[in-house]
């Protein structure tokens, strides 16, 4: 029912503006045709236009950084290939290395070790520092990150745990 009554009620409107439609003068409705064209001209860039212009002039700078993100990324990749083509090192220095490069970080990093794991705890440690100090320990001691809990404490300085495998081979957890 409410169907038929729309139907109804659509007709009605469709016949109110056909008779304003032909008592227009043929300029107002010149002027009516050309405004209807201008409303659809600009939905028509709104919708469509705009957004693909939009998206052509994006494309370029993102090709770029997606270039710039697949070399760091093949980059990444032919250094961990580079490392596990090293010969694992001896644990006694792999740990005298982990030593080494700790107490190069003096008061702000401690560290223990048991088994085939050392657990180093950092306190206030400049980022760079510490970036330096895991590069240091992947490559000298061929120790991999098993964990890590590390916080920013003030701006630039990171504070927590990082829990590392010496023993050759032992990748981290998935």
């Amino acid at each position: 029912m409410s169907t038929e009554s729309e139907a109804t009620s659509f007709n009605v409107l469709r016949q109110q503006w056909l008779a304003r439609w032909t008592a227009m003068a043929p300029r107002e409705r010149q002027m009516a045709q050309v405004a209807a064209a201008l409303v659809l001209l600009t939905v028509l860039v709104l919708v469509f236009i705009r957004p693909a212009l939009k998206s052509m002039q994006q494309t370029p700078a993102q090709l770029r950084e997606i270039s710039t993100q697949v070399g760091r990324m093949r980059a990444m990749a032919d250094e961990a290939q580079v490392l596990r083509q090293q010969p694992p090192v001896p644990p006694v220095q792999a740990e005298a290395a982990l030593k080494a490069a700790t107490e190069r970080l003096g008061a702000a990093a401690r560290m223990s070790i048991q088994g085939d794991r050392a657990t180093v705890e950092f306190t206030k440690v400049l980022g760079a520092s510490l970036a330096d100090w895991l590069a240091e320990v992947r490559v000298a001691a061929r120790a991999r990150p098993l964990e890590a809990n590390l916080a920013q404490s003030e701006p630039g300085h990171y504070s927590g745990t990082v829990v590392l495998g010496l023993a050759p081979g032992q990748a981290a957890p998935r």
